[in-house]
């Protein structure tokens, strides 16, 4: 096909962004990176952003923890692990203090990425921590209690953790900022992509500020992406204005295979290797990994 057309010229762009990324070599971070992937709008992307980033780093040989803090549970569908109400989850990690290895489970996706499902009784954890002592330090302390076990196993160290939140900022989401050193919002490229930001940065200061002085916002993520639009490109830049460092240069697209794959318990990258959706979301773990934590 000739490249002088739009589609031809999208088929060279992306043949030649494949040949770099396979030229890319990943190296194990120094320590274990813990994200949390938040934003209290809904729709914006986490949980693929979550799963997609997850399966990424696993494939290029990191090791890499998933823990599913959303009761809806579509982290766990998408990375094909079982979470019925029957199953051990985030919840008895949370409210009846079990070890994560307990509950932990392998992904089909790749034998080094693992996930801590949830299941529908993390509804009700929101109201259950209200009275329990050092709520906000719960998830935390299990995941230092994890990597204790872990070494204590001889398994190797955790590269990433993961830990999508449900679209709010409770409980679980507090949680989840205390247990993390590093905060990635992905932001949707749309007219209302900054509404609400002010108000979570507002939180994660005061987080820091009482609670995890370690939580710094590493990472901006631009999700949903239309190129063909002048909406698409003028948020972008409004975005990458406002937070000149945090934002990655790539961008994940408007994609129906994104979309699609989690109704099959897959990632995109598993479902659709050759989309423009995997693709970028390799590309914006690679960048992820090769940048130092702040």
């Amino acid at each position: 096909m000739a490249d002088d057309t739009p589609l031809g010229r999208t088929l060279v762009e992306e043949t030649r962004r494949r040949a770099r990324l396979k030229k890319v070599q990943l190296e194990k971070p120094a320590a274990t990176r813990v994200f949390t992937i938040s934003n209290q709008k809904g729709g914006v992307g986490k949980t693929s952003t979550s799963v997609n980033l997850a399966v990424a780093l696993a494939r290029q040989g990191q090791n890499v923890l998933v823990i599913d803090n959303d009761p809806q549970g579509n982290a766990s569908t998408a990375l094909g692990v079982e979470h019925n109400s029957e199953v051990d989850s985030t919840y008895d990690v949370l409210i009846d203090e079990m070890p994560i290895a307990d509950v932990v489970k392998t992904s089909v996706e790749a034998e080094n990425l693992w996930v801590v499902p949830a299941t529908i009784d993390l509804a009700g954890a929101e109201i259950e921590l209200v009275s329990m002592v050092a709520r906000e330090h719960r998830l935390r302390r299990a995941l230092e209690a994890y990597a204790r076990q872990r070494e204590a196993d001889g398994l190797e160290r955790l590269d990433y953790v993961f830990i999508d939140c449900p679209p709010s900022l409770g409980l679980l989401t507090l949680n989840a900022f205390v247990a993390a050193t590093e905060v990635l919002i992905p932001i949707q490229c749309e007219y209302y992509a900054l509404e609400g930001l002010s108000q979570l940065l507002k939180n994660i200061e005061m987080i820091q500020k009482h609670l995890n002085p370690e939580l710094t916002v590493s990472t901006i993520l631009l999700t949903m992406y239309d190129g063909r639009t002048n909406l698409a490109s003028q948020v972008a830049e409004e975005v990458r204005t406002h937070f000149p460092a945090e934002v990655l240069e790539t961008v994940i697209p408007r994609s129906v295979r994104i979309s699609e794959a989690p109704s099959y318990q897959q990632s995109v990258i598993n479902y659709d290797p050759s989309s423009t959706g995997a693709l970028s979301y390799l590309e914006a773990a690679a960048e992820i990994a090769q940048r130092a934590a702040r």
